[in-house]
């Protein structure tokens, strides 16, 4: 095989991974019990599907989430589809995952603890809509 063909075959199979994620997360769509009254208050919540952490563009897991696998390891420098645009932060995987607010992993940074952990609003962090890296750990927040 060609190093062509071994890099079409990569793109397709990380564009059939991102088509997954991004059914799995549509299909998850929740809506809180009290929107049932108001139309108009009707909000989705888009859910962080396991093994993944999650960045939000809005206060409380408001918009369209950037996902991350876990196991796919940190991210020097975020995708500009959330660069300095998240506002919170889900992590479903067993591993903890720290947010900086510059590149490679620098500046200030909160730390979301493994399985479940959230921050539902990076204000109270000085760190809102400045989400630049991503640091995936084994070990403990602290």
């Amino acid at each position: 095989m060609t190093s062509r063909e071994h890099a079409r075959r990569h793109m397709l199979k990380n564009l059939m991974r991102a088509t997954a994620i991004a059914a799995l997360a549509l299909a998850s769509v929740a809506v809180p019990a009290s929107a049932s009254s108001s139309p108009s208050a009707v909000k989705a919540v888009i859910d962080c599907p396991s093994g993944y952490v999650c960045i939000y563009p809005e206060i409380n897991f408001g918009g369209q989430p950037w996902v991350r696998r876990a196991v796919d390891g940190s991210v020097k420098d975020l995708p500009s589809a959330i660069r300095d645009r998240g506002s919170s932060i889900r992590n479903n995987s067993g591993r903890t995952a720290r947010v900086y607010e510059k590149r490679n992993h620098a500046g200030r940074w909160v730390c979301v603890t493994r399985n479940g952990g959230s921050l539902h609003d990076l204000r109270g962090y000085h760190l809102n809509d400045q989400t630049r890296s991503l640091k995936i750990n084994r070990n403990d927040c602290g």
